[in-house]
């Protein structure tokens, strides 16, 4: 069974309204907007939140809140646990292009920050701009060692 051999459900499926085809389709002359005023016309009509001309509720609510600009926002790591380096080989030098290469990351000119979750039973050296003390301990513990890209 596939998408095209599932039977439709008897009234599931509406024709489509088809409006101003003459006084005989039942939705002609007016085509369902009935007479003169604003909503009648083609085009424009209300924007979102229009409240028929008194102030509306997004102007009376008071401000709130602090939003850094896109310049003062320091770019985001993206995060590798310990544990994920268990898939290399002993003694592999993993860089941000082998962690992209392996889909651990996105892009590999991202910032990565190393952290200390899981356990680590692999030597090897890891290249990252920034790392916590438990995940240098972790690492250094199974022989390897961490090594900081400057930016």
């Amino acid at each position: 069974m596939n998408v095209s051999t599932i039977p439709s459900v008897p009234g599931a499926r509406h024709r489509k309204k088809r409006v101003g085809r003459g006084i005989g389709s039942g939705h002609g002359k007016t085509a369902t907007r009935g007479q003169k005023g604003q909503r009648a016309r083609t085009g424009s009509g209300k924007r979102p939140g229009f409240e028929g001309g008194r102030s509306p509720l997004i102007r009376r609510l008071p401000k709130r809140g602090f939003r850094q600009k896109a310049t003062g926002r320091p770019e985001r790591a993206e995060i590798i646990n310990v544990e994920q380096l268990n898939r290399f080989n002993d003694g592999e030098r993993v860089t941000p292009e082998l962690l992209k290469a392996r889909h651990l990351m996105n892009r590999a000119s991202q910032a990565v920050k190393l952290l200390g979750d899981g356990t680590l039973t692999k030597r090897v050296t890891i290249v990252v701009h920034r790392a916590s003390a438990s995940a240098t301990a972790k690492v250094q513990q199974a022989g390897g060692t961490v090594e900081l890209i400057e930016k």
